[in-house]
């Protein structure tokens, strides 16, 4: 895998080739440190994951993203925290805050190969065939899985696709979030931002602003909050 680095700060792109070369799972392409230097570098050249900062002169690292193609992989760098929620909505992999904790990266570059290597198989022309209130099948290279809704603890939106996590494994198939929180519908599951559906029994703890499932950290949207807290919680803590 390669990457890119986009940020406006050279100190802040130094320490990012510092620690990315650390890990020495993915090539560094190059750096920019405007959006626009990156776009004129995109279209020679096909870069896999862009280490992205959100606040750049010009033109915004959300801008930027908003112009990305569909495949494009993000991993969003910035300073301010108040961004986290926005960068998923915009299916980011990964959120990184500054100062970026060495083992913080590695754990999204693992997540970004991961879901780089599911985008790149057949797995993507996996399809839902049928679904019952307790499961659903998908097909996948000419078999029939069937996947219990007690098994899935959480759902994904990952570009035009979801990624649905089972207790042992990952499955990628082309369906947006809405469609198949529909076919998962019941008291169990629920939606939490405009990219994640999870399994309310797989929560370990959450706060107003996150939900933690075991490693996983999944960002509670504003619209969403007060529907979880009230369904999770039957309203008995304040979500402001």
């Amino acid at each position: 895998m390669n990457c890119i680095i986009v940020d406006d700060e050279p100190l802040a792109r130094e320490e990012m080739r510092s620690l990315i070369n650390e890990t020495s799972k993915i090539e560094i392409l190059g750096e920019f440190s405007n959006a626009l230097s990156a776009l004129e570098f995109l279209k020679d050249n096909e870069v896999d994951l862009i280490f992205l900062d959100i606040e750049m002169p010009v033109v915004t690292g959300v801008e930027f993203a908003e112009m990305l193609p569909k495949r494009s992989l993000i991993i969003f760098t910035t300073a301010y925290a108040q961004y986290a929620l926005k960068s998923y909505e915009l299916e980011a992999v990964d959120y990184l805050l500054k100062p970026i904790d060495p083992g913080r990266l590695e754990k999204a570059i693992d997540k970004a190969v991961l879901y780089a290597e599911l985008l790149s198989k057949d797995t993507v022309k996996n399809t839902i065939e049928s679904n019952t209130t307790d499961f659903l099948f998908i097909k996948a290279e000419r078999r029939f899985y069937k996947i219990n809704f007690s098994e899935i603890k959480y759902i994904e939106g990952l570009k035009d696709y979801v990624v649905i996590h089972i207790r042992q494994q990952k499955l990628i198939t082309a369906m947006n979030l809405k469609t198949i929180h529909q076919k998962v519908s019941g008291d169990r599951f629920i939606r939490v931002s405009k990219s994640y559906v999870v399994n309310l029994d797989y929560i370990d703890s959450f706060d107003n602003h996150t939900i933690y499932i075991e490693s996983s950290e999944i960002p509670i949207g504003e619209v969403y909050r007060a529907d979880f807290f009230e369904k999770y919680a039957g309203g008995l803590l304040n979500s402001d």
